[in-house]
Formats: structure tokens, sequence, C-alpha cells
């Protein structure tokens, strides 16, 4: 390769990654916070909150793994990130929607966090022993597999939430909340080991309905999508 050959490789390199970096810049520009009709940043405030839910993810977890999730004081910790993750859920779709601060990378986070928050509870869960891994897979195969699709059809139509796969997210939530608190743990501590049975028994019904309403949801999507294609034949 001869010099001038060199040369202008470098020179096509700079350029690319001054065309990446005033890319960056451009999609930054915009309203932040405010009402208005004009072009929303991608850094805007609904977003930031969104990428905040996913950052939460990996702390909860690791306070759930200490000393293999014994550390009752760690594992409220935990619990209460988790709970404050997941309530955040319709707030920052609620002041995108209110302050007009949609974005396509708003649109693609706010699942995403959704299944690293319940995807990385779930995990943690299996691997201290207090949830079976078929559970655990059952569920994210459900969670990332429909994601999936409907991104995909995102150029041709949104797939809203239903009535059954919002019911879904709450069980969701509520079971793994749940599963993360250590009541029994507390319970002992307290000197009540008789409520360990009732708690149990409690944690196993809040899942087992959560689990049955992911499968539900899933096929129904699946069926939904398998009458949209036929209608369209």
């Amino acid at each position: 390769m001869s010099r001038s050959d060199g040369g202008d490789a470098r020179e096509r390199a700079r350029e690319t990654a001054r065309r990446a970096q005033a890319n960056v810049v451009q999609r930054a520009r915009g309203r932040v916070i405010e009402k208005g009709e004009t072009k929303a940043s991608d850094g805007n405030l609904a977003n930031l909150i969104t990428i905040a839910r996913i950052l939460l993810a990996p702390i909860f977890v690791w306070l759930v793994l200490i000393d293999g999730g014994q550390n009752v004081t760690l594992r409220w910790v935990a619990t209460v990130l988790f709970v404050l993750a997941i309530a955040t859920d319709g707030v920052d779709g609620q002041i995108a929607r209110r302050r007009n601060l949609v974005t396509n990378v708003g649109i693609i986070l706010d699942p995403i966090a959704d299944k690293v928050l319940t995807g990385g509870a779930l995990v943690a869960l299996s691997i201290i022993g207090e949830l079976p891994w078929w559970v655990t897979i059952l569920v994210l195969v459900r969670e990332i597999g429909i994601t999936v699709f409907r991104f995909s059809v995102l150029r041709d139509r949104v797939i809203p939430a239903s009535r059954g796969g919002k019911l879904k997210t709450v069980f969701q939530a509520v079971a793994i909340s749940a599963a993360l608190a250590p009541f029994q743990g507390t319970a002992e501590a307290l000197g009540a080991p008789g409520a360990v049975p009732w708690i149990i028994g409690a944690d196993v019904v809040l899942m087992s309905i959560a689990v049955v309403l992911t499968v539900l949801t899933g096929l129904d999507y699946l069926r939904q999508a398998y009458r949209h294609n036929a209608g369209r034949r």
C-alpha cells in the first residue's frame, strides 16, 4: 500500500468518526423535559428514567447473590430496589406521552428494561436455589420471544399490550417481589417460624399464577399473529 493510499484510508476513518460524532450530537439535541411539538432528545427525562431502571438491575442482582441470598438486610435492600425499579415502569411512559417525548430509543429501551429487571431477578433466585430453573427459562423464553416478535413487525403494525398481558406484568411484579423479600428469614429472626409455611405457600401461589398468565398470554399473542397473517392471504 502506498503512502497516499494509507493517508486516504486514515482520512476516511477520521471522516467516518466525525460523522458518527455529529450523528450522536444531533440525536441528543431536542427537548429534554419541555412539552412541545418539536423534536424530542434521545436523552430526554423519560429515557433517562428507563436507563436508570436498567442500571438498577445488576445492583439488586448482586445484592441477592451476596452470601447466597441468606443476608436478610441485603435481601430487603435488593427487594426495595427491585420494587422501585419495577414501579417506575409506568412513570417513564406517562412522562413520554404527556410531554410528547416519545422517541424510537425510548420505544426500544422500555420493554428491554422490563425484561432485564424481571429476568435478572428470576435468574438470581434460580442461582441461589429459591426458584426452579425451568420456571426462569420458561418465562425468559416467552418474554424474549414475544418482544423480538413485536419488534419484527413494528414497521407494519404496532402490537399493543393486551389486558391479559398487563395483568401478567402485574402478577410477575408482585410474585417476584414476594420471592425476593426475605419474609422467611425475617419471620425466623422474629421468633415466628410458624409463619414460614404460610409465606412459602403464598409465594408458590403467586408465582404459579404469574407463570400461567405468562404462558397463556404468550400463546394468545401467537394466535393473534396467526389470525392476522391468515387474514392477509
